[in-house]
């Protein structure tokens, strides 16, 4: 005969619906950290495998343009975790406000509308020389327009794919790594339009800020936002080129 004998106790109807409760939580956990990190993971390969991570000439810090040097000198040194505490929905905390404000009154024209067809995007409104990026995108820095020769630089907000939503500024930029090359950007400005087409696209580290510098071989808009969707850790460029110019 054995010595001892065990036997596995009944659990009380209370304490199996404890541990069902936990489980259960821990996987409602479990999916909503998949939920949040999927979009982040899914970029990242697809970016280095599909985009370029660096542009065919080096980018040089420029040194009349430097958001980081602004930024820092008010919230620190930059780095992914600070970065995040920033308030990136003021256009001064992208790049200094000075010079964008002394730029801002040589247009007569303060604002335009954006379309991009393929995101379904429609007449999303740019404020020239703007600062408060949740009531519109930004065309930072202005010095030229769309349909003259030089860069249009626009800011917008992009966010996890779960939140966004096209008619709100803070996410509206989010599907804008979907765009491929020959993709339509439309740009209305008064009665005229201009039709612009994707022409490269490529991701770089916030320091290298001199994608906004002016090229004034054709006519370009330089659409920009942080990824990967979610954080603020390195920028993607979409440069398009106007079709046709007189």
């Amino acid at each position: 005969m054995p010595l001892h004998v065990y036997l596995k106790k009944n659990n009380s109807f209370k304490k199996r619906v404890v541990n069902h409760f936990s489980y259960l939580s821990l996987i409602i956990g479990m999916l909503l950290l998949f939920w949040s990190f999927y979009p982040v993971i899914s970029f990242e390969l697809y970016s280095r495998l599909f985009i370029q991570q660096h542009t065919l000439s080096p980018l040089p810090a420029s040194e009349t343009v430097s958001s980081l040097k602004e930024a820092d000198s008010v919230l620190g040194s930059y780095d992914v975790y600070s970065n995040n505490l920033r308030d990136f929905t003021q256009a001064h905390l992208w790049f200094p406000k000075q010079q964008q404000s002394s730029q801002t009154n040589n247009f007569i024209v303060k604002d335009y509308y954006l379309t991009i067809p393929k995101l379904n995007i429609t007449r999303a409104h740019v404020i020239v020389g703007g600062e408060d990026l949740t009531k519109g995108l930004v065309h930072y820095m202005p010095r030229t327009m769309p349909g003259e020769y030089g860069n249009v630089a626009i800011f917008g907000h992009s966010t996890l794919p779960q939140l966004y939503d096209e008619k709100d500024y803070k996410t509206i930029f989010t599907y804008l790594p979907s765009l491929e090359k020959g993709d339509k950007i439309l740009i209305q400005v008064g009665d005229l339009e201009y039709e612009y087409v994707v022409d490269d696209m490529f991701v770089v580290n916030p320091d290298k800020i001199s994608v906004l510098d002016q090229r004034y071989d054709a006519s370009y808009v330089t659409l920009i936002t942080c990824v990967p969707p979610g954080t603020y850790w390195k920028r993607l460029v979409i440069r398009s080129k106007l079709v046709q110019l007189p």
